[in-house]
């Protein structure tokens, strides 16, 4: 295993320069050995996402995130024989509805919304189909999908990402939608190595997914990964799904192949299951270094299902696909097609609540993460690049605003302390923004004290580690505390900079003979004898008035 994992990490660091190279380049052709011919990446997804819905897509069995096993299991979600699906229930009778599965409307609308989201059209006729395969925590043998006529399709989603890790260089980049589709999830299997078993969990069985399959028009792990997270926002805007990749609400399949440019696309394999944005681009980047590797090696590409190791770093063989894929896809002979309509075609006399209209849906769309960005520039005269950070972490917009709305500062210092301080103390104890022990009242607080120069920015930090202590204490009273406040005495101050400048002759010297920059270092040297009590541009006055005469 150890002499594995070095040869895993040979090839990762080469995978990181090549996809390093590739972004920078904004291309997508990798050079290959010495005197071999560059390659060309492909990369397309297949994205998972669980709808928020209160219930299954078939059944009323509740959806909740690590309830009991087994606890969420109707009938229908266990496939007892007799049960059925269907797109409503005409009966009222107990048995009839526990056997019976009715297509939950909420997750038809997410659908449709999501697919107004991403540029799709919407099939007005959407058909369902059975997906064989056999599995133990798929008791039905076959999975409820829309494979022929899915209910959206020739969508597009623009992300944005940076060229060599510079947030103030960014390239907007499109990946094309092939469709979404609606389909019902599996089970969850459990596998116990300690007593060699397998434990089956039916809670997820039946949930709904929404499953958008993007082309291949991304070239490294980084595209991948800034890909679904521009989906992940976008879905959680809407509310069409939470998307939370700890919890399994969104899942991503990576499919990756290498070919020489000008010849056909090469044999691809597939990354199932990667429940992380930052697992993905390197799932990504490893799996096109080894196919590299292998062909260039002599070696052939496998047409294989692979896992994500994240310990190791590495892609891991699951199962070979060829002779395996063929799923047998059939019509659900049990469910008519889903009708969708619009404005136009939604008949006179049709009770409206019963009915799904994609133009209702289109019109009360949210604002998408991209037109936020906007408006945050707009707004608050931020830049591009900090409107992203904003909108990538969850919260951050909200307290952002929340801040400005309470304190005198403008928005463009405003940004400095959350991105530059606030942000780099909660990745430092890895806490969301949720978690953050300073309030946005806490730092409006503090920043308009420094707004109305009764503290310095130094003593500002100060203020601002201390209340990272959690401790309960206003900024006010730590300034108080810690005797932190400016001095207001400019007599003080003057005596104390003629100190400085009595003790420094040789700058003092290097300042009359013209190099101003020298003037710093005494600011400097005042600021550490007041400690940060000073205000810089005041010493900076005082120190040039004194030099002058």
């Amino acid at each position: 295993m150890a002499a594995a994992a070095r040869g895993y990490s040979g090839v990762w660091r080469r995978a990181w320069q090549r996809a390093v190279a590739c972004n920078a380049r904004g291309g997508a052709v990798l050079a290959g050995k010495s005197g071999l011919a560059p390659w060309v990446p492909v990369v397309g997804l297949e994205i998972h996402a669980q709808i928020s819905s209160n219930s299954k897509l078939f059944s009323g069995s509740q959806v909740q995130f690590a309830a009991p096993p087994n606890s969420l299991v109707s009938f229908f979600d266990a496939s007892l024989p007799g049960t059925l699906p269907s797109h409503q229930n005409g009966s009222s009778a107990v048995v009839q509805k526990l056997l019976t599965g009715v297509l939950n409307r909420r997750c038809v609308e997410a659908a449709v919304m999501t697919g107004l989201a991403l540029n799709c059209s919407i099939n007005k006729k959407s058909l369902f189909d059975r997906k064989h395969y056999f599995y133990a925590d798929l008791p039905a043998g076959y999975q409820i999908t829309q494979q022929r006529v899915p209910i959206a399709v020739n969508g597009s989603l623009s992300y944005s990402l940076c060229i060599d890790n510079k947030m103030s260089q960014m390239v907007t980049k499109t990946v094309r939608i092939k469709q979404i589709q609606l389909e019902q999830d599996s089970g969850k299997s459990l596998h116990d190595d300690t007593r060699s078993q397998t434990l089956v969990d039916l809670n997820r069985a039946g949930v709904g997914l929404m499953e958008v399959v993007m082309e291949p028009d991304m070239c490294c792990g980084e595209e991948a990964a800034a890909a679904v997270r521009e989906l992940q926002l976008i879905l959680q805007t809407l509310g069409s799904s939470q998307a939370v990749m700890a919890e399994g609400q969104l899942r991503v399949d990576a499919n990756v192949s290498v070919h020489h440019p000008g010849e056909h696309y090469g044999v691809r394999t597939e990354v199932k299951n990667i429940n992380s944005i930052r697992f993905l681009a390197k799932a990504v980047d490893y799996e096109i270094e080894r196919q590299i590797e292998e062909l260039e090696n002599g070696g052939t590409i496998l047409n294989e299902t692979r896992a994500f190791d994240s310990k190791l770093g590495c892609t891991v063989p699951m199962r070979d696909k060829e002779g395996k894929q063929d799923y047998r896809f059939m019509p659900e002979p049990n469910l008519p097609p889903l009708i969708l309509y619009d404005a136009k075609s939604l008949p006179a006399n049709m009770n409206h609540q019963q009915v799904v209209n994609i133009d209702w849906i289109h019109e009360r769309l949210p604002d998408l993460p991209s037109v936020k960005r906007a408006k945050l520039v707009e707004q608050y005269g931020i830049l591009p690049e900090h409107s992203f950070t904003l909108l990538n972490e969850d919260g951050l917009t909200e307290f952002f605003e929340n801040v400005v709305k309470q304190t005198q500062m403008k928005p463009k210092k405003v940004i400095g302390w959350i991105l530059n301080d606030l942000l780099s103390y909660l990745k430092q104890h890895s806490l969301t923004v949720e978690e953050s022990p300073v309030s946005s009242v806490l730092l409006a607080d503090l920043l308009n004290l420094l707004e109305k120069k009764e503290i310095s920015s130094t003593a500002a930090k100060q203020v601002l580690a201390e209340l990272w202590k959690g401790e309960g204490k206003t900024p006010l009273e730590i300034v108080k505390e810690k005797k932190l406040e400016l001095i207001q005495d400019q007599k003080e101050l003057e005596q104390i900079c003629q100190a400085v400048i009595d003790g420094q002759e040789n700058e003092v010297m290097a300042i009359k003979a013209g190099n101003r920059k020298v003037l710093n270092k005494l600011i400097g040297l005042v600021q550490r004898e007041t400690q940060g009590r000073s205000n810089p541009v005041l010493v900076k006055q005082l120190l040039e008035k004194k030099l002058s005469e």
